[in-house]
């Protein structure tokens, strides 16, 4: 380093070689190579600042999640998510500026990106159709099944390995949804349509743990502003389909159930008061888009997992303060066993981690006891040149 110009020297063949390979990579890097960009929005660990994204981006959610079941009985999902993703892609790209330009956007796996977006695109429609019908802590609880989803997937997409112990927590959740979906729900009854209803959540959730997987499979390819920019305009392509298929309302004649109405019900021109609601919805879409892949590349899920339940007491809280329901002991314990259930796989899964990381450093310190202690008994004889100094 120091003959490569810090001082007068003439560069030997080693600084010349190295000369020539910072002139190329700076000339790819200014082409906007998709491979050099990769390499440069590969994300610093900062788990304090992954924290705070992603509680931040759960609060956020909370909030976005009680704009939109008070707007379900007025306007339809489509429309509604058609705005916000509009919306939500002008932020993104404002914040895309200060995270490499549009040249971020690049990227050699188109594929992978359209696949994320369209599970982001089914969550977005099960959990947003269930809000309409359920209240609002129920559905969050049921929809946080999905760390048990990302550790089930993990195995086949991820090669993981889970444990017993994994596997028994995965059981313990699913068992908690079955507490909140048990038989005779006070709103709902006892019919069908209820437990599809109360379904769509968990049908949310596993399509958001693929969306997870996914976004750790991209994590490098991509700074959080391009890939919060990819979903929404999957989101938009996808309400536009909507909207020449069903926009005029055809298919919503005739139907009872307050979820399939939210997603039938015909295109309404909105007031300039809920254009202001829309706008704002598709500023916190942004937001929360682009909070929660930060804080997945800024930190791992084991750190982050326990963070995210601070969506329920917050649901809980806005579904009294907003829409005067309070949950029911059942909801309460099916909350506690399927929180806790997703905070031990992820905790368990760090511990696995560490200990599989420090596994050579421990057999390298017994290794070297063990020596140590045989030369203090005699059993092995020093070199010659260590015993004759």
């Amino acid at each position: 380093m120091e003959a490569c110009g810090f001082r007068p020297v003439a560069p030997g063949p080693t600084c010349v070689r190295f000369a020539h390979t910072e002139r190329n990579r700076s000339a790819r890097t200014r082409k906007g190579s998709p491979e050099m960009s990769s390499r440069g929005f590969r994300p610093a660990h900062n788990p304090r600042l992954g924290i705070l994204f992603i509680c931040l981006g759960m609060m956020t959610i909370t909030v976005n999640d009680a704009i939109l079941k008070q707007f379900s009985d007025r306007y339809p999902l489509h429309e509604i998510v058609f705005v916000r993703a509009v919306v939500a892609i002008l932020f993104s790209l404002a914040m895309l500026r200060f995270e490499g330009g549009l040249r971020a956007l690049r990227t050699r796996r188109p594929g992978a990106h359209i696949a994320r977006g369209l599970c982001m695109v089914v969550a977005n429609i099960a959990f947003f159709a269930a809000l309409a019908a359920i209240p609002l802590a129920d559905a969050t609880a049921l929809f946080f099944v999905a760390p048990l989803f990302i550790t089930l997937l993990s195995i086949p997409f991820l090669g993981e390995r889970v444990g017993i112990r994994r596997f028994s927590a995965v059981a313990v959740g699913f068992v908690g949804v079955l507490v909140v979906l048990r038989p005779g729900g006070a709103e709902l009854g006892h019919s069908l349509d209820h437990l599809l209803t109360m379904l769509l959540p968990v049908v949310a959730a596993l399509a958001y743990a693929a969306m997870q997987i996914l976004t750790r499979r991209l994590r490098a390819s991509a700074p959080a502003s391009a890939m919060a920019i990819y979903i929404q305009i999957t989101l938009v392509a996808v309400s536009l389909l909507f909207f020449f298929v069903a926009g005029d309302g055809r298919y919503a004649a005739g139907i009872e159930s307050r979820s399939a109405l939210f997603l039938l019900r015909a295109w309404t021109w909105p007031t300039l008061e809920h254009w202001l609601w829309f706008v704002l919805l598709g500023g916190l879409s942004a937001f929360i888009a682009y909070s929660v892949t930060q804080a997945y590349r800024l930190s791992d899920a084991a750190t982050l997992a326990p963070f995210e339940y601070v969506a329920l007491p917050m649901a809980i809280a806005l579904g009294w303060l907003v829409f005067d329901h309070l949950p029911d002991i059942w909801v309460l314990l099916g909350c506690a066993l399927i929180a806790g259930s997703g905070v031990y796989v992820y905790r368990r899964k760090k511990k696995v981690a560490d200990d599989l990381a420090g596994a050579p450093r421990r057999r390298r310190g017994k290794r070297l006891a063990r020596a140590r202690e045989s030369l203090r008994h005699g059993r092995i004889r020093q070199p010659a040149y260590r015993r004759d100094r």
